[in-house]
């Protein structure tokens, strides 16, 4: 079975700001005293792709 995701739009580049920890917790290091470092980068990479992909999935009047 082959099924494949189709995403409009999905080769476009976004921009987010992340702090060096953010971008590394994100890269899989794991910061054991500081767990809100993996959360906040989460949380910013996630509201990019939804404003993102609701703003490009809107219909135009």
């Amino acid at each position: 079975m082959n099924s494949t995701v189709r995403i409009p739009q999905g080769d476009d580049t976004i921009k987010i700001e992340l702090t060096m920890k953010e971008a590394m917790a994100l890269a899989g290091i794991k910061f054991h005293n500081n767990h809100d470092i993996e959360v906040s980068a989460k949380k910013k990479l996630n509201h990019l792709i939804s404003d993102h992909y609701i703003e490009e999935s809107k219909p135009v009047n």
